[in-house]
């Protein structure tokens, strides 16, 4: 019921995200992880019954959090594209609250995968965010919010709206979260 942001071209952003976190659980399946994630369709996931968008947007969002505090010991990524007014903004930005410790570890090891692998250029940091952002804020699981790029930017979403380079935001998502448990052991 809500896209999100779009190119200039029209392409709405819960296409792009669906299709990274798609490709991110196909990585971790492939390496052995159990993976649950909200949506393998373009759908809501608010309870049936629901009526008016803000409430089924309201209901939603808890379901994703329940789904996010479903498991002791989860890793929970939750994908977005960003967008601004000035065209000029590009890059990956990782967003974290301090409401769990290791949040930020893992926000700085996905920052730096997004620099090493795909954008050398990239010098945003990592950003603390309080409970504007609901999923970060309030999952008791370490939990990252992971801007991929600005569909603002007309080539960064030139990149995005490829399938090749979904699957190598896909990848860095994946190696992030690797060299985060690395380092915890």
């Amino acid at each position: 019921m809500d896209g999100g942001c779009s190119t200039a071209e029209g392409v709405p952003e819960k296409g792009i995200n669906l299709e990274i976190m798609l490709a991110l659980r196909d990585w971790l399946e492939a390496f052995g992880y159990h993976v649950e994630v909200t949506r393998e369709t373009d759908r809501s996931i608010h309870d049936q019954g629901i009526e008016g968008i803000a409430n089924q947007k309201s209901s939603d969002m808890d379901n994703r959090l329940a789904l996010f505090n479903k498991y002791d010991n989860a890793v929970c990524i939750s994908i977005h594209q960003n967008q601004f007014t000035d065209p000029k903004y590009s890059g990956a930005q990782m967003f974290y609250a301090n409401t769990n410790s290791e949040s930020e570890a893992l926000a700085q090891s996905l920052q730096d995968q997004f620099r090493q692998q795909l954008q050398p250029q990239n010098q945003r940091e990592i950003k603390l965010c309080g409970s504007e952002l609901f999923l970060c804020y309030y999952c008791e699981n370490p939990t990252v919010m992971v801007e991929c790029g600005f569909l603002s930017n007309a080539d960064e979403a030139a990149l995005l709206t490829t399938e090749e380079y979904r699957q190598k935001v896909a990848f860095t998502i994946f190696s992030g979260i690797q060299q985060w448990l690395a380092h915890k052991k």
